[in-house]
């Protein structure tokens, strides 16, 4: 199954000057546990995940007073909406990431999730 028919179409999203608390407070209120790093143009620079967050807690790092730069990850692997569902969940496990940006024709369209992944080979 192609990716498009599985990814999560909103991006949600932070920048990345925003505190590690407001960060926290989007994924909890929307119940995911990956964020988009966006720049002012909209463009993606990042993704900051709830491994993320625990790194920061760890570090014993201020949740107010520390930005989403100082943990976000800015090694983004991404998928595309045309690409088979298995090839983007077996790029998921190789890297162990839980969270996969998806663009179509280069521009940020949203996230697919290993759940999400998981769900369309548990299902098919």
């Amino acid at each position: 199954m192609k990716v498009e028919y599985l990814y999560v179409p909103d991006v949600l999203s932070c920048r990345p000057g925003d505190p590690l608390i407001d960060a926290a407070r989007r994924m909890a209120d929307a119940g995911v546990g990956a964020l988009a790093v966006l720049d002012e143009d909209g463009s993606l620079l990042a993704i900051i995940s709830e491994r993320d967050l625990a790194r920061a807690l760890a570090d014993k790092a201020d949740p107010v007073a520390v930005d989403v730069a100082d943990y976000a990850n800015y090694h983004v692997l991404v998928g595309t909406v045309d690409e088979d569902s298995s090839l983007v969940g077996r790029r998921m496990l190789d890297s162990g990431i839980r969270h996969l940006p998806v663009m179509d024709r280069g521009r940020l369209v949203g996230m697919v999730s290993m759940r999400d992944v998981l769900a369309v080979q548990t299902w098919a």
